[in-house]
Protein backbone atom coordinates (compact mmCIF):
# COMPACT_ATOMS: atom_id res chain seq x y z
CA UNK A 1 0.00 0.00 0.00
CA UNK A 2 0.26 3.79 -0.11
CA UNK A 3 0.34 5.98 2.56
CA UNK A 4 0.26 9.39 1.73
CA UNK A 5 0.81 12.39 4.66
CA UNK A 6 -0.05 16.08 4.36
CA UNK A 7 1.91 17.60 7.02
CA UNK A 8 5.50 17.08 9.08
CA UNK A 9 4.71 17.88 12.76
CA UNK A 10 3.80 15.88 15.48
CA UNK A 11 0.56 13.92 14.14
CA UNK A 12 2.63 13.47 10.96
CA UNK A 13 5.17 11.82 13.09
CA UNK A 14 3.21 9.88 14.96
CA UNK A 15 1.51 8.46 11.88
CA UNK A 16 4.24 7.50 10.29
CA UNK A 17 5.26 5.67 13.53
CA UNK A 18 1.94 4.19 14.00
CA UNK A 19 2.42 3.01 10.38
CA UNK A 20 5.81 1.26 10.79
CA UNK A 21 4.17 -0.32 14.31
CA UNK A 22 1.86 -2.17 11.82
CA UNK A 23 3.78 -2.86 8.47
CA UNK A 24 7.73 -2.31 7.67
CA UNK A 25 7.43 -2.60 3.73
CA UNK A 26 4.48 0.01 2.66
CA UNK A 27 5.40 2.97 0.71
CA UNK A 28 5.33 5.85 2.77
CA UNK A 29 5.35 9.63 1.05
CA UNK A 30 5.35 12.80 3.56
CA UNK A 31 4.30 15.64 1.63
CA UNK A 32 5.28 19.36 3.83
CA UNK A 33 4.85 23.17 2.72
CA UNK A 34 8.02 24.46 5.10
CA UNK A 35 11.64 22.88 3.71
CA UNK A 36 12.77 21.95 7.56
CA UNK A 37 13.37 18.47 8.99
CA UNK A 38 10.55 17.82 11.33
CA UNK A 39 10.59 20.43 14.44
CA UNK A 40 8.63 20.84 17.80
CA UNK A 41 6.95 24.41 17.70
CA UNK A 42 6.55 24.74 21.21
CA UNK A 43 10.48 25.63 21.44
CA UNK A 44 10.68 28.52 19.13
CA UNK A 45 10.46 30.64 21.92
CA UNK A 46 13.00 29.08 23.19
CA UNK A 47 15.05 29.70 20.52
CA UNK A 48 14.45 33.53 20.95
CA UNK A 49 15.32 32.89 24.12
CA UNK A 50 18.55 31.41 23.65
CA UNK A 51 18.02 28.53 25.38
CA UNK A 52 18.26 25.59 22.55
CA UNK A 53 19.05 25.97 18.97
CA UNK A 54 17.58 24.67 15.61
CA UNK A 55 19.50 21.15 16.16
CA UNK A 56 17.76 20.66 19.35
CA UNK A 57 14.44 21.74 18.11
CA UNK A 58 14.21 18.95 15.85
CA UNK A 59 11.50 16.65 16.86
CA UNK A 60 13.21 13.63 15.28
CA UNK A 61 16.39 12.88 14.76
CA UNK A 62 18.42 13.50 11.47
CA UNK A 63 17.68 10.44 10.32
CA UNK A 64 14.44 9.90 10.51
CA UNK A 65 12.78 9.78 7.58
CA UNK A 66 15.62 7.18 6.16
CA UNK A 67 14.94 5.37 9.29
CA UNK A 68 11.44 4.81 8.58
CA UNK A 69 11.73 4.45 4.69
CA UNK A 70 9.76 7.85 4.46
CA UNK A 71 10.01 9.56 1.00
CA UNK A 72 10.03 13.76 2.36
CA UNK A 73 9.06 15.84 -0.04
CA UNK A 74 10.07 19.21 1.95
CA UNK A 75 9.15 22.77 0.80
CA UNK A 76 6.19 21.14 -1.63
CA UNK A 77 2.58 22.55 -0.72
CA UNK A 78 -0.84 20.40 -1.25
CA UNK A 79 -3.38 21.95 -2.89
CA UNK A 80 -5.70 20.01 -4.08
CA UNK A 81 -7.32 16.12 -2.99
CA UNK A 82 -9.74 14.11 -5.24
CA UNK A 83 -10.77 11.57 -2.76
CA UNK A 84 -12.68 9.38 -6.13
CA UNK A 85 -9.38 9.46 -8.49
CA UNK A 86 -7.31 9.15 -4.61
CA UNK A 87 -4.69 11.45 -5.74
CA UNK A 88 -3.27 14.62 -4.23
CA UNK A 89 -2.25 17.98 -6.37
CA UNK A 90 0.78 19.55 -5.58
CA UNK A 91 1.35 23.20 -5.78
CA UNK A 92 4.11 22.39 -8.38
CA UNK A 93 1.55 20.99 -11.15
CA UNK A 94 2.10 17.13 -9.93
CA UNK A 95 0.05 15.03 -8.31
CA UNK A 96 0.57 11.71 -6.36
CA UNK A 97 -1.65 8.83 -5.58
CA UNK A 98 -2.28 7.36 -2.21
CA UNK A 99 -4.32 4.47 -1.53
CA UNK A 100 -4.67 6.03 2.47
CA UNK A 101 -4.15 9.95 2.97
CA UNK A 102 -3.63 11.49 6.67
CA UNK A 103 -4.24 15.72 6.54
CA UNK A 104 -1.98 16.81 9.05
CA UNK A 105 -1.89 20.92 7.96
CA UNK A 106 -2.16 22.44 11.64
CA UNK A 107 -3.28 25.33 12.45
CA UNK A 108 -2.66 29.43 10.69
CA UNK A 109 -2.89 32.35 12.67
CA UNK A 110 -5.20 34.68 12.28
CA UNK A 111 -4.47 38.23 11.80
CA UNK A 112 -7.84 40.74 11.98
CA UNK A 113 -8.03 43.95 9.61
CA UNK A 114 -7.34 47.24 11.63
CA UNK A 115 -7.14 50.46 9.70
CA UNK A 116 -3.17 51.27 8.71
CA UNK A 117 -2.17 47.33 9.41
CA UNK A 118 -1.04 47.20 5.23
CA UNK A 119 1.57 50.40 6.62
CA UNK A 120 3.53 48.22 9.38
CA UNK A 121 6.10 46.20 7.59
CA UNK A 122 7.14 45.31 11.06
CA UNK A 123 4.91 42.89 11.44
CA UNK A 124 5.27 39.02 12.40
CA UNK A 125 2.90 35.93 13.48
CA UNK A 126 4.15 33.15 15.82
CA UNK A 127 3.63 30.09 14.65
CA UNK A 128 6.70 28.69 12.40
CA UNK A 129 10.33 28.53 12.83
CA UNK A 130 10.13 30.93 10.11
CA UNK A 131 9.21 34.07 12.66
CA UNK A 132 10.78 32.95 15.14
CA UNK A 133 14.09 33.17 13.00
CA UNK A 134 12.66 36.57 11.54
CA UNK A 135 11.92 37.98 15.31
CA UNK A 136 15.94 37.27 15.75
CA UNK A 137 16.88 39.61 13.14
CA UNK A 138 15.09 42.04 13.84
CA UNK A 139 14.82 42.37 17.85
CA UNK A 140 17.07 44.30 19.79
CA UNK A 141 17.73 45.71 22.99
CA UNK A 142 15.94 48.79 22.49
CA UNK A 143 13.13 47.51 20.29
CA UNK A 144 9.42 48.23 21.35
CA UNK A 145 7.52 45.54 20.69
CA UNK A 146 3.96 45.39 20.67
CA UNK A 147 2.13 41.82 20.54
CA UNK A 148 -1.74 41.19 19.74
CA UNK A 149 -3.11 38.59 21.90
CA UNK A 150 -2.37 37.28 25.47
CA UNK A 151 -3.33 33.75 24.97
CA UNK A 152 -0.92 31.03 24.71
CA UNK A 153 1.05 31.74 21.43
CA UNK A 154 1.39 35.88 22.28
CA UNK A 155 2.65 35.26 25.90
CA UNK A 156 4.89 32.36 25.10
CA UNK A 157 6.38 35.18 22.60
CA UNK A 158 6.93 38.07 25.12
CA UNK A 159 8.74 35.09 27.46
CA UNK A 160 11.16 34.19 24.61
CA UNK A 161 11.43 38.11 23.78
CA UNK A 162 12.21 39.24 26.84
CA UNK A 163 15.42 38.33 27.05
CA UNK A 164 15.81 41.02 24.15
CA UNK A 165 14.52 43.55 24.92
CA UNK A 166 12.62 45.20 28.14
CA UNK A 167 9.67 47.01 25.85
CA UNK A 168 6.91 44.82 25.36
CA UNK A 169 3.61 45.25 25.56
CA UNK A 170 0.65 42.85 25.40
CA UNK A 171 -2.84 43.71 24.12
CA UNK A 172 -6.09 41.95 23.89
CA UNK A 173 -9.60 42.47 24.07
CA UNK A 174 -10.17 40.01 26.80
CA UNK A 175 -10.22 41.34 30.21
CA UNK A 176 -8.02 38.56 31.47
CA UNK A 177 -4.65 36.82 30.42
CA UNK A 178 -5.27 32.97 29.14
CA UNK A 179 -8.83 33.95 28.81
CA UNK A 180 -9.21 30.34 26.69
CA UNK A 181 -8.19 28.24 29.56
CA UNK A 182 -7.60 29.95 33.10
CA UNK A 183 -10.52 31.67 35.21
CA UNK A 184 -10.30 35.07 37.00
CA UNK A 185 -8.41 34.20 40.00
CA UNK A 186 -5.54 31.85 38.13
CA UNK A 187 -5.45 34.34 35.65
CA UNK A 188 -4.61 37.51 37.87
CA UNK A 189 -2.18 35.09 39.06
CA UNK A 190 -0.27 34.28 35.90
CA UNK A 191 -0.41 38.34 35.10
CA UNK A 192 1.35 39.92 37.97
CA UNK A 193 3.56 37.08 37.66
CA UNK A 194 4.41 38.34 33.86
CA UNK A 195 4.26 41.79 34.73
CA UNK A 196 6.84 41.45 37.18
CA UNK A 197 9.00 40.00 35.08
CA UNK A 198 8.77 42.91 32.37
CA UNK A 199 5.65 41.82 30.20
CA UNK A 200 3.26 45.54 30.22
CA UNK A 201 -0.81 44.52 29.77
CA UNK A 202 -3.47 46.89 28.15
CA UNK A 203 -6.71 44.13 28.32
CA UNK A 204 -9.99 44.85 27.66
CA UNK A 205 -8.82 46.37 24.86
CA UNK A 206 -7.82 46.09 20.96
CA UNK A 207 -5.80 48.54 18.53
CA UNK A 208 -8.07 50.49 16.32
CA UNK A 209 -6.02 52.29 13.73
CA UNK A 210 -2.11 51.64 13.41
CA UNK A 211 0.05 54.67 11.75
CA UNK A 212 3.79 55.57 10.51
CA UNK A 213 5.73 57.93 13.01
CA UNK A 214 7.33 61.01 11.08
CA UNK A 215 10.29 60.07 13.27
CA UNK A 216 10.52 56.04 12.30
CA UNK A 217 8.75 53.16 13.77
CA UNK A 218 4.92 52.96 14.38
CA UNK A 219 2.09 53.60 16.53
CA UNK A 220 -1.05 51.84 17.38
CA UNK A 221 -4.38 53.86 18.76
CA UNK A 222 -6.38 51.16 21.30
CA UNK A 223 -9.89 51.72 21.32
CA UNK A 224 -9.97 52.79 24.90
CA UNK A 225 -7.90 56.56 23.25
CA UNK A 226 -4.64 55.60 24.26
CA UNK A 227 -1.63 55.45 21.91
CA UNK A 228 1.27 52.83 21.81
CA UNK A 229 4.57 53.48 20.14
CA UNK A 230 6.66 50.23 18.64
CA UNK A 231 9.13 48.62 16.47
CA UNK A 232 8.00 45.60 15.94
CA UNK A 233 4.37 43.96 15.75
CA UNK A 234 3.34 40.60 16.62
CA UNK A 235 0.08 38.87 15.34
CA UNK A 236 -0.97 36.39 18.11
CA UNK A 237 -4.53 36.75 18.46
CA UNK A 238 -5.26 33.10 17.62
CA UNK A 239 -4.96 30.51 15.20
CA UNK A 240 -7.64 28.84 12.83
CA UNK A 241 -7.52 25.09 11.87
CA UNK A 242 -6.51 24.27 8.14
CA UNK A 243 -9.83 22.85 6.58
CA UNK A 244 -9.67 23.84 3.38
CA UNK A 245 -7.98 20.96 1.36
CA UNK A 246 -10.52 18.39 3.23
CA UNK A 247 -13.63 21.10 2.94
CA UNK A 248 -12.83 21.71 -0.76
CA UNK A 249 -12.74 17.53 -1.46
CA UNK A 250 -16.34 17.19 0.16
CA UNK A 251 -15.19 16.52 3.55
CA UNK A 252 -17.16 17.10 7.03
CA UNK A 253 -15.47 20.61 9.10
CA UNK A 254 -16.81 22.74 11.59
CA UNK A 255 -14.52 24.67 13.76
CA UNK A 256 -11.83 21.54 12.59
CA UNK A 257 -12.07 18.49 10.43
CA UNK A 258 -14.17 16.25 11.76
CA UNK A 259 -12.73 12.81 12.89
CA UNK A 260 -13.80 9.26 14.86
CA UNK A 261 -11.38 8.58 17.38
CA UNK A 262 -9.36 6.28 14.76
CA UNK A 263 -8.62 9.50 12.73
CA UNK A 264 -11.06 8.43 9.97
CA UNK A 265 -12.63 11.39 8.00
CA UNK A 266 -16.00 11.03 5.93
CA UNK A 267 -13.96 10.50 2.95
CA UNK A 268 -13.41 7.07 2.10
CA UNK A 269 -9.34 6.10 2.90
CA UNK A 270 -8.73 9.90 3.82
CA UNK A 271 -7.79 10.58 7.43
CA UNK A 272 -6.92 13.55 9.42
CA UNK A 273 -4.99 14.37 12.64
CA UNK A 274 -3.43 16.91 15.30
CA UNK A 275 -4.54 20.40 15.92
CA UNK A 276 -6.38 20.72 12.07
CA UNK A 277 -9.45 18.28 13.14
CA UNK A 278 -12.05 18.27 16.23
CA UNK A 279 -12.24 15.18 17.84
CA UNK A 280 -14.28 13.54 20.31
CA UNK A 281 -13.84 14.93 23.86
CA UNK A 282 -13.44 11.32 26.19
CA UNK A 283 -15.08 13.72 28.67
CA UNK A 284 -18.09 15.06 27.23
CA UNK A 285 -18.15 13.06 24.08
CA UNK A 286 -18.72 16.37 22.16
CA UNK A 287 -16.26 16.74 18.72
CA UNK A 288 -13.57 20.10 19.89
CA UNK A 289 -10.50 20.89 18.67
CA UNK A 290 -7.75 19.87 21.41
CA UNK A 291 -4.99 21.35 20.04
CA UNK A 292 -1.81 20.08 21.93
CA UNK A 293 1.36 18.13 21.38
CA UNK A 294 0.61 14.94 22.89
CA UNK A 295 -2.66 14.79 21.46
CA UNK A 296 -1.59 15.34 17.48
CA UNK A 297 1.09 12.34 18.21
CA UNK A 298 -1.44 9.80 19.80
CA UNK A 299 -4.37 11.15 17.20
CA UNK A 300 -1.52 10.26 14.04
CA UNK A 301 -0.58 7.15 15.71
CA UNK A 302 -3.84 5.90 15.87
CA UNK A 303 -4.60 6.89 12.62
CA UNK A 304 -1.14 5.41 10.84
CA UNK A 305 -2.02 2.44 12.96
CA UNK A 306 -5.32 1.82 11.34
CA UNK A 307 -4.27 3.01 7.94
CA UNK A 308 -1.45 -0.03 7.74
CA UNK A 309 -3.91 -2.33 8.86
CA UNK A 310 -6.12 -2.05 6.27
CA UNK A 311 -9.20 -1.50 8.22
CA UNK A 312 -8.81 -4.38 10.22
CA UNK A 313 -8.84 -3.91 14.23
CA UNK A 314 -6.32 -2.51 16.32
CA UNK A 315 -4.62 -4.07 18.95
CA UNK A 316 -6.02 -1.64 21.52
CA UNK A 317 -8.05 1.10 21.57
CA UNK A 318 -6.73 4.55 20.78
CA UNK A 319 -6.02 6.64 23.73
CA UNK A 320 -8.93 8.83 24.78
CA UNK A 321 -8.39 12.45 24.32
CA UNK A 322 -9.37 15.50 26.74
CA UNK A 323 -8.73 18.83 26.69
CA UNK A 324 -5.40 19.55 28.18
CA UNK A 325 -2.76 22.62 28.65
CA UNK A 326 0.74 22.46 29.63
CA UNK A 327 2.92 25.59 29.52
CA UNK A 328 5.11 27.62 31.79
CA UNK A 329 6.16 31.69 31.94
CA UNK A 330 9.49 32.50 33.42
CA UNK A 331 9.33 29.09 35.77
CA UNK A 332 5.55 29.00 36.75
CA UNK A 333 4.01 26.51 35.58
CA UNK A 334 0.27 25.99 34.07
CA UNK A 335 -1.17 22.65 33.69
CA UNK A 336 -4.94 22.10 33.00
CA UNK A 337 -6.76 19.33 32.15
CA UNK A 338 -10.75 18.58 31.69
CA UNK A 339 -14.26 20.58 32.47
CA UNK A 340 -14.25 23.64 34.03
CA UNK A 341 -17.61 23.95 35.83
CA UNK A 342 -18.44 27.65 36.21
CA UNK A 343 -16.85 29.05 39.47
CA UNK A 344 -19.06 28.34 42.62
CA UNK A 345 -20.47 25.17 40.94
CA UNK A 346 -20.73 22.06 43.27
CA UNK A 347 -17.34 20.37 43.40
CA UNK A 348 -15.01 22.45 43.06
CA UNK A 349 -12.04 22.58 45.41
CA UNK A 350 -9.87 25.94 45.24
CA UNK A 351 -6.80 26.81 47.49
CA UNK A 352 -3.61 29.42 46.83
CA UNK A 353 -0.92 29.35 49.43
CA UNK A 354 0.48 32.93 47.95
CA UNK A 355 2.70 30.70 45.31
CA UNK A 356 1.05 28.12 44.12
CA UNK A 357 -2.56 27.51 43.12
CA UNK A 358 -5.00 24.51 42.97
CA UNK A 359 -8.21 24.21 41.68
CA UNK A 360 -10.42 20.91 40.78
CA UNK A 361 -13.68 20.32 39.55
CA UNK A 362 -15.50 17.05 40.84
CA UNK A 363 -18.61 15.77 40.31
CA UNK A 364 -19.83 14.37 43.27
CA UNK A 365 -22.95 12.29 41.57
CA UNK A 366 -21.05 10.78 39.34
CA UNK A 367 -17.78 10.21 41.67
CA UNK A 368 -15.79 11.68 39.09
CA UNK A 369 -12.70 13.80 38.82
CA UNK A 370 -13.51 16.22 35.74
CA UNK A 371 -11.06 18.75 35.55
CA UNK A 372 -8.14 20.55 36.93
CA UNK A 373 -6.16 24.11 36.96
CA UNK A 374 -2.43 23.87 38.60
CA UNK A 375 -0.65 27.17 38.62
CA UNK A 376 3.41 26.40 40.22
CA UNK A 377 3.59 23.14 41.65
CA UNK A 378 2.73 20.40 39.09
CA UNK A 379 4.42 17.20 40.97
CA UNK A 380 2.14 14.04 39.67
CA UNK A 381 -0.10 16.04 37.82
CA UNK A 382 -0.37 13.00 35.32
CA UNK A 383 -2.19 11.43 38.20
CA UNK A 384 -5.45 13.38 38.00
CA UNK A 385 -4.99 13.63 34.14
CA UNK A 386 -5.29 9.87 33.83
CA UNK A 387 -8.36 9.82 36.60
CA UNK A 388 -9.97 12.62 33.89
CA UNK A 389 -9.16 10.46 30.63
CA UNK A 390 -10.22 7.07 32.14
CA UNK A 391 -13.16 8.75 34.11
CA UNK A 392 -11.98 6.34 37.21
CA UNK A 393 -15.01 6.34 40.07
CA UNK A 394 -13.31 8.19 43.07
CA UNK A 395 -15.18 8.47 46.07
CA UNK A 396 -14.69 11.90 47.75
CA UNK A 397 -12.91 10.88 50.79
CA UNK A 398 -10.13 9.49 48.45
CA UNK A 399 -10.47 12.25 46.54
CA UNK A 400 -9.95 14.78 49.44
CA UNK A 401 -6.47 12.76 50.07
CA UNK A 402 -5.36 12.41 46.68
CA UNK A 403 -5.76 16.19 45.86
CA UNK A 404 -3.23 16.78 49.34
CA UNK A 405 -1.19 14.35 48.33
CA UNK A 406 -1.01 12.98 44.30
CA UNK A 407 -0.43 9.03 44.70
CA UNK A 408 -1.64 5.69 44.14
CA UNK A 409 -2.16 5.41 48.13
CA UNK A 410 -5.18 7.23 47.89
CA UNK A 411 -6.79 5.04 45.23
CA UNK A 412 -8.87 1.86 46.52
CA UNK A 413 -6.52 -1.16 46.18
CA UNK A 414 -8.68 -2.45 42.85
CA UNK A 415 -7.91 0.84 40.98
CA UNK A 416 -4.11 0.63 42.30
CA UNK A 417 -4.15 -2.87 41.19
CA UNK A 418 -5.55 -2.07 37.69
CA UNK A 419 -3.21 1.25 37.75
CA UNK A 420 -0.29 -1.14 38.10
CA UNK A 421 -1.39 -3.87 35.42
CA UNK A 422 -1.50 -0.85 32.77
CA UNK A 423 2.06 0.16 33.72
CA UNK A 424 3.44 -3.57 33.33
CA UNK A 425 1.35 -3.90 30.24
Amino acid sequence: MKHVIIGNSAAAVGCVEGIRRTNSTDDILLIASEPHHTYSRPLISYLIAGKTDRQRMKYRPDDFYAANNVTALLGKTAVAIDPAAQTVALESGETVAYDTLLVATGSSPVVFPAEGLEQVQNMRTFTQLQDAEALLESVGENTRVLIIGAGLIGLKCAEGLRSRTANITVVDLAPLVLSSILKPTPAAIIRAHLEANGVGFRLGTSVAAFRTLPGGGYEAQLQSGETIAFDQLVYAAGVRANTALVKAAGGETNRGIVVNTLGQTNLPHVYAAGDCTESPDACTGQHKVMALLPNAYMQGEAAGMHMAAGGAPLPCAPEPLIPENAIGFFGKHILSAGIYFDDGAEGKYEDFDGENYRCFYYDASAQRLMGYILLGRAERAGIYTALIREATLLPEAQFQQLRREPGLIAFSPEVRAQALRKQVV
